[in-house]
């Protein structure tokens, strides 16, 4: 496996905070910062696709 390049930590105040990476084969990666051997992995595409959504307000109700 290519190597994850991670993103500076994204944390809520009082949460958990969470990493995003990228490899060099166009995977990109989310996990919770300190286990960043257990993440979820999809696509640069999924990943665009859900931060989109997310800017969209797609996701309010889980707020």
């Amino acid at each position: 496996m290519d190597s994850i390049t991670w993103e500076d930590p994204f944390c809520g105040e009082g949460a958990s905070c969470f990493r995003l990476g990228t490899d060099p084969d166009g995977n990109a990666y989310i996990a919770i910062t300190g286990a960043e051997d257990t993440y979820l992995t999809d696509t640069r595409e999924a990943l665009r696709t859900m931060i989109l959504d997310i800017k969209a307000g797609r996701a309010d109700h889980l707020l």
